[in-house]
This record gives C-alpha cells, sequence and structure tokens, in this order.
C-alpha cells in the first residue's frame, strides 16, 4: 500500500508518527538530512517515553559523532538527547571507515533481528536527486542484492565523503516506510519517484516494501508536479 499525503507541516505529521512508534517499544530507523531534523525537534517536545523503543540510522557519514556532518550527531542534538527518557540507539560507527562500519553495522542488525530483519518504522528522506539513505543513482550499491549494509566509498553528492547506508534488500523488508519531503526543490524528485509512471532509475521509487506500506508527507510545494 502506498499513500500520499499533503500537508502544511509534513514534519509534524511524521512527528507524531515517531512518536506513536516509540511509545510501542518499535524499531525505529532514523535518517539525516534538514526535513527529518525539524520533525526530530517536535518529536522532542513531545518527550514521550521512548525506553522501549530501538532507534537504528538509515545511513551515515564517515566522520566522527560529534562532527558537524554526523547523522547520528544531529539526531542526537535534536531529538534522542533531549528525551527523558531515551532509546536503546544502535548507532553506524562511520569513523571506522566504509566497509569496516558497514560490516560491524549489518553483524549488529543480524544479531538484533535476524537474518531477515523487519524494522517497524524507516523514515527516509529524499534529495533532489532521488537518493535516498545513501543509495545514490547510477551507484553500484544501489543493485546491491544480499547485503543488509554496505560502504559507499565516493558519494553521489555534498558532503563528498565516504559513508555506510542500509540497502533496498532491508529497506524492502521494513513494515512501514515514512518518506518525508518538503520545499520545491523536490518537486521534480517527487513527480520522479512517485508519480504516474515513477521512474525506474530513481533509488526513491525502488523502495516497495515486498509486505509493508509506504507513507508519503509531502507540503504543497514539493507536491506541485504530481
Amino acid at each position: 500500500m502506498r499513500q500520499i499525503t499533503v500537508v502544511e507541516d509534513p514534519g509534524a505529521a511524521v512527528a507524531e508518527r515517531l512518536t506513536a512508534a516509540a511509545l510501542q517499544g518499535a524499531d525505529i530507523v532514523l535518517t539525516g538530512g534538514s526535513t527529518p531534523r525539524g520533525a526530530y525537534a517536535i518529536a522532542a517536545e513531545e518527550d514521550a517515553d521512548w525506553s522501549d523503543a530501538t532507534v537504528w540510522f538509515s545511513d551515515e557519514r564517515c566522520v566522527p559523532p560529534d562532527h558537524p556532518d554526523s547523522n547520528f550527531g544531529m539526531a542526537h542534538r535534536a531529538l534522542l538527547g533531549r528525551l527523558t527518557n531515551p532509546p536503546r540507539v544502535m548507532r553506524m560507527e562511520g569513523e571506522l571507515g566504509p566497509e569496516a562500519a558497514a560490516g560491524v553495522y549489518e553483524a549488529l542488525v543480524r544479531e538484533h533481528l535476524g537474518n531477515d530483519p523487519r524494522f517497524d518504522l524507516v523514515l527516509l528522506g529524499m534529495g533532489p536527486d532521488v537518493h535516498v539513505a545513501s543509495l545514490f543513482p547510477g551507484k553500484p550499491e544501489l543493485e546491491e542484492t544480499r547485503r543488509l549494509v554496505v560502504g559507499v566509498p565516493i558519494a553521489g553528492m555534498e558532503p563528498q565523503v565516504p559513508r555506510v547506508t542500509l540497502t533496498l534488500p532491508v529497506l524492502n523488508r521494513a513494515r512501514v516506510v515514512d518518506f518525508l519531503i518538503a520545499g520545491d526543490d523536490k518537486a521534480q524528485a517527487v513527480a520522479r519517484a512517485f508519480g504516474d509512471p515513477p521512474d525506474p532509475d530513481a533509488p526513491a521509487a525502488r523502495v516497495r516494501p515486498e509486505d509493508g506500506s509506504i507513507f508519503v508527507f509531502v507540503d504543497e510545494a514539493a507536491a506541485a508536479l504530481l
């Protein structure tokens, strides 16, 4: 099932869903980017009890956790470090380098969720180039079919640092995937990913949970070309 919802503040809608999932003790995948940062700040204001939940990450830059480019660092400042009752956090150790970090994180996912892991809620943003997580158009990581986590030695956009990312096989096992997209600079990307028909070369269009649902939350500017 796929549902597209156009709302004035998609970040607020997603914050509510994150909070609800956390209260249910879900395995939640967070993502980086400026739009999710706003949703995290709203969720932090709610200060719900996240202590039964486990937080994972869709991707990470290969930098230390206190680096300005760290997705974990952003999520910690905006949300995780502000909660009275925080969740268990499974951080991608990007500072290990792309291949080592990928191997460690894949082992962690398999240890806790098995060899066919199903995250309860995966939050994804989307770039103007239609990339999701750190799966960029035309890059080999997009074609991975076996591994759950891979290193990305060459990123498809700034910041040009190596990365580590979940792959399509694990994203497409999720129970629920929420896309959070805002701004007129994303309108063409939204049309490519979620138009009729979608662009098969768009990474976001290839996120299709096999036995789950996709909810796309966009503002009017991002939805202008749908």
